[in-house]
């Protein structure tokens, strides 16, 4: 791979603690979420809201890229549900549902164009035989 860009964050004290980006821009606390049995503190994010973020910008940037490429004017949303559960090594394991909107295209066309956004964005490369990845596919 050709680095073009690297992004650097320090976590500081888990799940329990902050992150920061290097350049300072991104600077958040962290807290357990309620259904992990933290205190759901809703001033602290957590690795799950910020892989969320991080998946949802990615993925709407690859659909418009390939939207682009294929010569069609769109307009899209993507949200990303990532969920934290248990695996059957006794461990966790991480799960997403990405749904995406697309508008000025038929329902044929966003789900081809979903299809090959996901081939595209690094997220999905990232993921792909590593966690399980659902699209859902909506027509706004």
């Amino acid at each position: 791979m050709e680095k073009l860009y690297t992004a650097k964050a320090t976590a500081e004290g888990g799940r329990a603690g902050t992150v920061k980006s290097n350049d300072g821009v991104l600077s958040h606390k962290l807290a357990m979420p309620k259904g992990l049995g933290g205190s759901g503190d809703e001033s602290a994010t957590n690795p799950e809201q910020l892989f969320a973020a991080g998946y949802a910008a990615c993925f709407d940037s690859a659909l418009n890229l390939v939207a682009r490429q294929s010569k069609k004017r769109i307009e899209s949303k993507v949200t990303a549900e990532v969920s934290i559960g248990k695996d059957t090594d006794g461990g966790f394991k991480l799960g997403v549902v990405l749904h995406v909107g697309v508008s000025g295209v038929s329902e044929e066309e966003a789900q081809e164009l979903v299809q090959t956004a996901h081939g595209v964005c690094p997220y999905s490369k990232a993921t792909k035989g590593n966690i399980e990845v659902e699209l859902n596919t909506e027509v706004l």
